[in-house]
């Protein structure tokens, strides 16, 4: 429902803003309210609150301003009132109430106070209603999914200060919400409560509200202040997990600190280790490809996220043959959700396994993890899940009609495409018409490549004789790819093969991860990078997609010709890989400059429209945000720039050309770690040149070799 005074159609266009933690977030508008479309207070993919609005005398607050604070902990809105009937001899103008609505979540609730201001001439009464509701909706609902059947919604529970909603599931689970203030209402239905305030001239009042699980205690003051030391220390622990780095430059400053506090905010203390969700609010739970990636951009400066992630999906891997779950044994986990339809199995996503790339990158994590960190225990402790992890690579490469590691769905309720642009049409050839399957795409076949690389490495540290059959079968698969997608009359690799052996002959930013994992050659890679950095991909935000001119492009898709931070910083590591130094530092700026019209947060994705002075990028309307993968781009790009490369068994750190993005002209890096010990450096921009200093030897065996 719509407050009057706010149409429908202008409550659409205020800007929203999410809170999490753990397996709780809530999305709602700058107001500070829910409308029950797609937003809503969600716990466990339900949707718990699913309406919440507050009207001062009927009528909808008018804004002054929202934020939420720089840790990512609590939001704010600052309204004030408007024209207010008489309550007795005078009538309240307008602007004279402030009202500050202040929350955060912890441990599967919602705080709030509601603080009013008097700044009238006379001493007043406010009335106050809130209007609330919980339809327990399975987030795929909300997402579209029409289901044929659902539970019982009960009747509403109201207690004095309280109420109760609940619904029991078809999955017999009793799923409640309890609302309840900290004022006697003076009416309390099971839609609304209403209070009438009363203060004097500039003083102040309090509401406080929780929403969440049942509990005796009302929520008050002390509540609300112990509750949120709690929250903020939390917050703070996961932010300062791993290396700090700090600019000469304060806005870029501004972008690292909110990407830090981003990645904070999606990181889920799991039994396993901490765990980066993919995103809000579609994403919120884990995702195999987006914590790996994220975990790659950040393990230089933090590799305890890796290790989280590498032991999670090593305990939710695969050991069974289901076509519903696209399974098959060793095969890592794409997707897991905990909600009534995922329960009940009318969707394969309570524990999904249909990502193609998702088993070759989790190969490549443990491999970087081991190369940084020289932590052999972890991978000892998981090293038959890298096996058994292998093995499914090997096995799907030997059936696979084209040698290649390929991808087909078992059932039509699982995703058709099972890469990274895993939308239904993000696959096509040059007419545009859709490939038979099963699909080879050419990042893939990369990442296998790096997989196999990565378990010669790990096997030879560890004297298996098999480290050598790895090795020959990454040359084997490397040559297959260099031989097989490479298309001279495009001087490009194919964005993938179809189940006839055909290459689909389209240019698409795909390409650039097979120079991440360093498959080309120089020549090629040269070739790659020159489209890469051209027009038809380049945009002046990033790194199209799809490049401009193919049959499918469109820079208002999903993948089909936007931008997506992680997809560019991926391309931008590997032609650092290749020596494009001065790419990384021409794309760190464009990237920074994309997010500092983006208040320093880079949604999931952008339009790919190229850029015209004066305007920013366009905004992709439904994007996640925060989206973890994006988050971590900077902390990618600027891994690529520095040229640094972390040996932990050797403890040395080596450095190649290093570089920094206009405007900066020194960054510090305190307790980088190399192996088990850390080390803090400083680049310094001297003329032409940056020159990297170590500061601090926090261990004197940390070596650092730099070469300018």
């Amino acid at each position: 429902m719509s407050l009057p005074d706010e149409p429908a159609e202008r409550r659409g266009l205020l800007p929203r803003f999410t809170l999490k933690h753990a397996n709780t977030f809530l999305l709602a508008d700058a107001l500070g309210d829910i409308q029950g479309k797609d937003d809503g207070l969600f716990t466990n993919d339900t949707r718990m609150l699913s309406h919440l609005a507050l009207a001062v005398a009927g009528r909808a607050p008018s804004l002054l301003g929202a934020a939420i604070s720089q840790d990512d902990t609590v939001f704010t809105a600052h309204l004030t009132n408007r024209p207010l009937p008489a309550l007795g001899e005078r009538s309240i103008p307008q602007g004279v109430i402030h009202i500050e609505r202040s929350r955060f979540l912890w441990e599967d609730r919602l705080y709030e106070r509601i603080r009013f201001t008097n700044f009238s001439e006379f001493d007043t009464q406010v009335p106050l209603t809130l209007r609330f509701a919980a339809d327990f909706v399975d987030i795929f609902e909300v997402q579209g999914h029409v289901r044929k059947e659902r539970g019982m919604c009960l009747p509403a529970q109201v207690d004095g200060a309280a109420v109760r909603l609940a619904y029991r599931g078809r999955d017999e689970l009793l799923r409640t919400t309890q609302i309840r203030f900290s004022r006697s209402p003076v009416a309390m239905s099971a839609q609304e409560a209403e209070f009438l305030v009363e203060f004097a001239r500039g003083n102040t009042a309090e509401l406080f509200l929780e929403v969440g699980p049942e509990r005796d205690a009302p929520p008050s003051a002390e509540q609300f202040e112990r509750a949120l030391r709690f929250a903020t220390a939390d917050m703070q622990t996961r932010f300062r997990a791993g290396a700090s780095i700090s600019t000469s430059a304060p806005l870029f400053n501004q972008w690292i600190e909110k990407s830090r506090s981003d990645l904070a905010l999606l990181t889920t203390p799991l039994q396993t280790g901490p765990y980066p969700y993919a995103g809000i609010p579609w994403f919120a739970t884990q995702f195999g490809r987006d914590a790996i990636i994220t975990s790659l951009q950040t393990l230089w400066l933090n590799p305890t996220l890796a290790a989280g992630v590498l032991r999670f999906l090593a305990s939710m891997q695969s050991t069974e043959d289901s076509a519903f779950r696209d399974s098959q044994p060793g095969k890592i986990m794409h997707e897991t959700r905990r909600g009534e339809m995922a329960a009940l199995g009318e969707v394969p996503f309570g524990c999904y396994y249909g990502g193609v790339d998702t088993t070759p990158l989790f190969v490549m994590l443990a491999g970087a993890y081991e190369h940084h960190t020289a932590d052999r225990s972890l991978i000892d402790e998981i090293w038959g899940n890298l096996l058994a992890a292998t093995s499914w690579i090997e096995r799907r490469l030997d059936a696979s009609s084209t040698g290649f590691l390929d991808y087909a769905r078992g059932k039509e309720t699982g995703l058709a495409n099972q890469a990274w642009k895993d939308s239904h049409d993000s696959m096509f050839h040059a007419d545009g018409h859709f490939p038979p399957g099963p699909l080879a795409v050419v990042e893939v076949q990369g990442y296998a490549y790096a997989a196999f690389r990565a378990m010669a490495q790990l096997g030879g540290a560890r004297k298996d004789w098999r480290s050598v059959g790895w090795d020959a079968r990454a040359e084997r698969l490397r040559a297959a790819i260099e031989r097989q997608f490479w298309v001279p009359e495009m001087n490009f690799y194919a964005l993938a093969i179809d189940g006839e052996g055909k290459p689909c002959r389209v240019l698409g930013s795909n390409a650039g991860h097979l120079l991440y994992c360093g498959v080309p050659s120089e020549e090629r890679a040269a070739r790659v990078i020159e489209h890469l950095m051209s027009s038809r991909f380049s945009t002046g935000w990033g790194i199209r997609t799809l490049a401009e001119g193919e049959a499918r492009f469109n820079p208002m898709s999903y993948h089909n010709g936007s931008i997506w931070p992680h997809d560019t910083t991926l391309c931008i590591a590997g032609i650092a890989r290749y020596g494009g130094r001065g790419h990384a530092v021409r794309m760190a700026s464009e990237i920074f400059e994309a997010a500092n019209h983006f208040q320093m947060r880079l949604p999931e994705l952008y339009c790919g429209f190229p850029r015209i002075e004066g305007q920013g990028p366009a905004p992709y309307p439904v994007a996640c945000l925060p989206q973890a993968w994006s988050s971590g781009s900077v902390f990618m790009l600027l891994h690529a720039c520095l040229g640094l490369n972390v040996d932990g068994r050797l403890k040395e750190v080596h450095i190649e050309r290093p570089m920094l993005p206009p405007g900066i002209e020194s960054l510090d890096i305190t307790d980088l770690p190399v192996g088990s010990g850390s080390i803090d450096l400083q680049f310094r921009r001297i003329g032409d040149e940056v020159v990297a200093v170590p500061r601090v030897r926090n261990d004197d065996d940390v070596r650092v070799f730099a070469r300018l």
